[in-house]
């Protein structure tokens, strides 16, 4: 969740609850029609990995899922593991820019930093499938690396938005790099538990998130 400059504003993400780094590869310059296949591939990938596990999946059940060949896999991506990142990326990148709008033109830090939790609880309870998947990244040594570098990056960005705050007087002041790990850790962790639970509906887990990140930051209310 980026939010755009402003004068006399400072741009920077609220925490939230995913985060993965961009894979390496350079991105081919595609068609729109291979735009459209790249993404059947990715959306195909996300369920059957969700479903039945990354390991489990093979480059051949995606393929035959879509009725193409290998070889129209390999033109888009260079293995599985590569798939599987761009997956993460994606989801990121999603997940961003559902911040960014909800806090788009918000001048005042704990309400950027409340709507962004909120953007992010909101939108992890709606893509079940891709909360699975950085699930199992994080617990996995090829994918692991890239889910802490996105963590360290979301969690330095919420910075921006904690030192704007601390400056106002709106929190009191503090380690701002630690109160963003903080959010993002506590986000993370309330928002798969109680989403998994099912016992409140993605409003009232966003609204209960949100109360306990603005306590943690010693903020009285972000409206």
């Amino acid at each position: 969740m980026r939010h755009r400059r402003r004068p006399g504003s400072r741009a920077g993400t609220a925490a939230t609850v995913t985060a993965v780094t961009q894979s390496a590869a350079a991105p081919r310059r595609l068609t729109a029609r291979g735009e459209e296949r790249r993404a059947q591939l990715l959306e195909l990938a996300t369920t059957r990995f969700a479903r039945d596990g990354y390991h489990s999946t093979s480059v051949s059940d995606i393929v035959n899922g879509l009725g193409v060949g290998k070889g129209v896999f390999y033109w888009y991506f260079d293995s599985k593991e590569q798939l599987f990142l761009e997956i993460l990326k994606s989801a990121q990148r999603d997940l961003r820019r559902s911040q960014q709008r909800a806090i788009d033109g918000v001048d005042e830090p704990v309400r950027r930093i409340a709507l962004g939790v909120r953007a992010g609880v909101l939108w992890t309870a709606e893509h079940a499938e891709l909360r699975r998947l950085v699930d199992f990244a994080r617990t996995e040594a090829s994918f692991a690396p890239a889910v802490r570098a996105g963590q360290r990056a979301l969690a330095q960005d919420a910075v921006a938005h904690l030192e704007e705050a601390m400056a106002a007087g709106a929190i009191p002041a503090g380690d701002a790099r630690a109160l963003a790990f903080g959010l993002l850790g506590v986000t993370t962790t309330m928002t798969d538990a109680l989403v998994e639970e099912g016992r409140h509906d993605p409003e009232t887990v966003a609204d209960l998130v949100v109360s306990f990140c603005l306590g943690g930051i010693g903020a009285a209310s972000a409206g």
